[in-house]
Formats: C-alpha cells, sequence, structure tokens
C-alpha cells in the first residue's frame, strides 16, 4: 500500500498541522472569493468556487493524515481474526499519530509472540505431560495383566514418574502465583550450605545421571531471603544442569561473597547455551532449539520461575559459557537488601 506524503509531514505537531489546514483553508476561501467578485462574479457563485477550491487544497494537504488511522483499523480487524503479521507502515511520520501507529506495531509484535509462547506452552506442556503418563499407564497394564510383579525397581520408575508429574503441575501454580504477585516473602537469616545440600539432595530423586559437587565459601555462608524460595531456584537450576549433562558429567554447585552480594553458580558440561539464547531461556515456556531443547525436552517453565523468585528478592541472574564446554548459571543475590525492602527484622 503506497504511503501518501504531503508537505506536512516536516512538521512533528498534529496540533500544529490541523491549525496550518484550518488557516490554509480559511486564507484560500478569503482568496478565491476576492478574486471571483474581483473579476465580476456573483457573490454566491464566488463563494461556491471559494469553497470547491477551499475543499480541495485541505484534502490534499490532508490526505496523509488519516493514512496509519486507516491502516492500524485494518490491521486491527485482522488481528481479532488471529493474525499478528500486519503493521503500520508510519515510520515517515514524527507526531503523535506516527508515535500511535509505532505503538500499535509493538502492540501487534507483543500480542504475535503472546501467542507463539501460548501455543508452545500447549505444546510443551502437553508433551511434558504425555511422557510420564504414558509410562505410567504401561506399568499399570502390565501389573494388572501379571506380565510383570510389582517389585522395588518398577514402583520406584512409577514413582519418578509421578514426581515428574507432581514438579510439573507444581511449575504451572508457582508460575501463576509469581506473575499474580501473591507469593510473600518470609525473609529470615538462613545457613546457604544447608539450602543447597536440600536443593541437591532433592534433585537426586529423580536424577542421578552426573556427579554434583557442592562448595561454599565460607563453609558457614548466610544469607536474608526466604529460603524455601531461593531452594527452589536452585533445584531448578541443579534440574536444569543435570538433564543436559552426560551421565558420567559433572555438576558444580558453589556459593560465595563478591562485591556485597552473595553468588550461587550451577554449572554443567552439556551443549551450553547459545549467545542469541542467553537471556530468553528465561521467559516463560521458551526453550532454544540448540540441542539443549531438541535433545532433552523440558516445558520452559523451571528458569522462567528462578527469574521471577531472584527479581522478587532484588537480585540477578545470568546464564553464561562453562570453559571448555558447558553452561554457567549465576545468581547475584545481596545480603541484607531484602530484608530492609520489605520491612523484615532478618532473624
Amino acid at each position: 500500500m503506497s504511503v501518501p506524503h504531503t508537505p506536512l509531514e516536516r512538521f512533528t505537531s498534529l496540533k500544529l498541522k490541523l491549525s496550518i489546514v484550518i488557516g490554509v483553508a480559511v486564507g484560500v476561501t478569503i482568496l478565491v472569493f476576492w478574486a471571483g467578485v474581483k473579476i465580476g462574479l456573483w457573490p454566491a457563485f464566488a463563494g461556491t468556487g471559494a469553497g470547491l477550491v477551499s475543499l480541495a487544497v485541505v484534502w490534499w494537504l490532508s490526505r496523509g493524515l488519516t493514512h496509519p488511522v486507516r491502516e492500524m483499523a485494518h490491521a486491527a480487524n485482522r488481528i481479532t481474526h488471529g493474525d499478528f503479521t500486519p503493521r503500520v507502515s508510519a515510520d515517515f511520520r514524527r507526531d503523535e499519530i506516527g508515535a500511535l501507529a509505532r505503538a500499535f506495531n509493538r502492540m501487534a509484535e507483543e500480542l504475535g509472540e503472546t501467542d507463539r509462547l501460548r501455543r508452545d506452552l500447549v505444546a510443551n506442556v502437553s508433551h511434558e505431560l504425555r511422557t510420564p503418563i504414558a509410562a505410567l499407564q504401561v506399568h499399570l497394564e502390565n501389573l494388572v495383566d501379571g506380565v510383570e510383579a510389582a517389585d522395588p525397581d518398577t514402583l520406584r520408575m512409577m514413582l519418578q514418574q509421578t514426581v515428574r508429574l507432581g514438579r510439573l503441575v507444581q511449575q504451572l501454580l508457582d508460575l501463576s502465583r509469581l506473575e499474580a504477585g501473591v507469593v510473600p516473602l518470609d525473609v529470615r537469616s538462613f545457613d546457604v550450605s544447608s539450602m543447597l545440600r536440600g536443593a541437591v539432595n532433592e534433585t537426586r530423586l529423580s536424577r542421578s545421571n552426573a556427579t554434583i559437587h557442592i562448595e561454599v565459601d565460607p563453609t558457614d555462608l548466610r544469607l536474608v531471603g526466604d529460603s524455601e524460595r531461593l531452594h527452589q531456584v536452585v533445584a531448578n537450576l541443579v534440574e536444569n544442569a543435570l538433564r543436559y549433562s552426560p551421565r558420567d558429567g559433572r555438576v558444580d554447585v558453589k556459593a560465595r561473597r563478591a562485591a556485597g552480594d552473595v553468588l550461587l553458580e550451577v554449572s554443567d558440561e552439556g551443549p551450553g547455551i547459545a549467545a542469541t539464547d542467553a537471556e530468553r531461556v528465561f521467559e516463560r515456556f521458551y526453550r532454544a532449539d540448540a540441542a539443549r531443547s531438541s535433545q532433552h525436552g523440558g516445558a520452559g517453565l523451571g528458569l522462567a520461575i528462578a527469574r521471577w523468585v531472584v527479581d522478587l528478592h532484588g537480585g540477578t541472574i545470568k546464564a553464561e559459557p562453562r570453559e571448555p564446554h558447558g553452561c554457567r548459571m549465576i545468581v547475584a543475590l545481596p545480603t541484607t537488601g531484602v530484608g530492609a525492602a520489605n520491612g523484615t527484622v532478618p532473624t
């Protein structure tokens, strides 16, 4: 669709443009009417001619003013039918309508991204639910038909699949509560080493394919925050590291002080995260297309929950490469900022 250009495009204010259009219309009307009377036309004919000429000039000057509005109306109609691709071509506009058009384009992009995440959610969660449900169904059918006995190994396998289902449902509930802002923090001083050991032991219940090494410096390191929520952060990071680590690999879980913060670090020996995905892996339901997701699955919830909890504590979380290969997740938490921000006295 071609975009009309008029002399008014150089102005950055819509009110100024409208004032110019009105002023030109009045001036043209007076000039044409005076010229018509001057050459001997009846005032009625001169007035009619002045009005027609004025309307033509106003149409020519204002034809580009409403073009982005018409485009937005057309694009909005397509968006309501699920098509998030249309954009408004108003980058050349420097007035308020141009700003509105650019905001409309950003909104369309965000709606398209949200729709993509929604579809990814359905696909990812369906896949994550299908696998343990199918495994449980097979084992239960075998037990009922007498194909296999209810030995400890079979029951342990069924327990692992049940734990996996429960974890996915809990992650969905946690993410919903965190986004709604209904998760208060129980802020208090706690021992970092005990929290790390508890989180690591929890992940070992379902995944034991790699060696996990814990290192805390100093050994009596303490942190002010919600120990249960930070336990959840570390458990999600360790589970993520174990998922992508080779069977004989090693996962390092470290905690130390650095520049007034407490750094929690979880690193693995997996394929690593591409630089283009290093920030997006913390988005809801996002899964990179590289080896880390294509081979190992995951609903893309654990890291999103981790970032939410870290943000609530006033900290930061980031992904970095680990040499020679692997990924390093680093969480930086203020040592006392959480308690002060929430008006809580550490105990």
